[in-house]
């Protein structure tokens, strides 16, 4: 037998059915639709990359904005934001609207090397939405080829032999780290010679104005394929398959190093999650696409995905990592 309860609950219920309560009653979520909701994206998005055209950041940007034109349908482009080791671009997006229509493509450079630096514009971790993790990128050693030296113990040989008279070109904070580690654990005084990017250091390695740098693939391979300079030594603790028979620096002069920079994609603090995970969900997308994993692997990219929560906690270790690994090259913030 029904209850009166039971029949003054179901006459309620039809009323609120027949005023269009119902449906919002049954789903929270409809009753908190934000004014944004419009499918995403409506209009052009900026991908802001904090290194100049022809480097690795920048092939890395420009194959994702492509890949995200394609898959959702509106303009996805580039805006180069060179200088101060990427600290110009990640301000800029940090600072940018939380919309989903300025996104940053960056790497270690803006979101691990920060201790390099006494005033940084910008919190790496609260200022900034990770949306994905899309890859690693390796880098070697490499001098120019007027250097008469074939293999890292020569060319330490002679730094110790010459001190102070050797310069070496960093583009990035990974060659800028690097550079300073190797001087340190092999007791050398070689010059660094700072850059915007990393393609302005190749120009002045190709031209003998310095003599030694730590490119990435991007930036180095075409020009070991063109016999313009000479590989000594990867930075990764296994041999890179692009440069089979040049030995690793754990091999040669420093047991147990390797640095391997990443990149990966960031939005502006506050970001609706909704946009995150959609940008997210389509990278993971292409990041599968055989055909998209091969344009990445001839630059000398890595590629690896993670989706947001993985890639926030990556980026809050790799700061930890990179820190000391700055305090212990002995590099003073600037």
């Amino acid at each position: 037998m029904v209850s009166l309860a039971s029949r003054q609950r179901s006459r309620t219920i039809r009323q609120w059915a027949a005023m269009g309560m119902l449906a919002s009653l049954a789903s929270p979520a409809a009753m908190s639709v934000p004014a944004w909701a419009d499918p995403y994206p409506t209009r052009t998005v900026t991908i802001v990359t904090p290194f100049a055209a022809g480097s690795q950041t920048d092939a890395a940007a420009r194959l994702v904005g492509q890949y995200l034109q394609d898959a959702l349908g509106h303009a996805f482009v580039i805006e180069n934001k060179p200088g101060a080791n990427g600290l110009i671009a990640a301000s800029a997006v940090a600072r940018a609207q939380p919309d989903g229509y300025t996104l940053l493509l960056t790497t270690n450079s803006t979101h691990s090397a920060v201790a390099l630096y006494k005033n940084v514009p910008y919190d790496p971790i609260k200022d900034f939405a990770p949306i994905a993790r899309i890859g690693n990128f390796p880098s070697f050693v490499a001098v120019n080829l007027d250097v008469p030296v074939t293999s890292m113990a020569e060319l330490v040989a002679r730094a110790k032999a010459n001190p102070g008279q050797l310069t070496y070109g960093a583009g990035n904070s990974t060659g800028y780290v690097v550079g300073e580690t190797i001087k340190k654990r092999t007791g050398t005084d070689i010059v660094r010679v700072s850059y915007r990017s990393n393609p302005f250091a190749m120009s002045d390695l190709i031209a003998g104005h310095i003599q030694m740098m730590i490119p990435d693939m991007t930036t180095g391979m075409p020009q070991v394929k063109a016999q313009k300079i000479r590989p000594l030594a990867v930075l990764t603790k296994e041999r890179s398959p692009l440069l089979p028979d040049t030995p690793t620096l754990d091999e040669t002069v420093m047991p147990g190093f390797e640095s391997l920079a990443w990149a990966g994609m960031f939005a502006p603090a506050n970001t609706p999650p909704e946009i995150v995970s959609a940008i997210a969900e389509a990278v993971h997308k292409m990041l599968t696409n055989p055909e998209v994993r091969e344009r990445f692997d001839g630059p000398g990219i890595q590629v690896v995905w993670t989706g947001p929560q993985e890639f926030s906690a990556f980026v809050k270790n790799e700061l930890v990592k990179w820190t000391a690994t700055i305090k212990e090259a002995g590099i003073e913030p600037e």
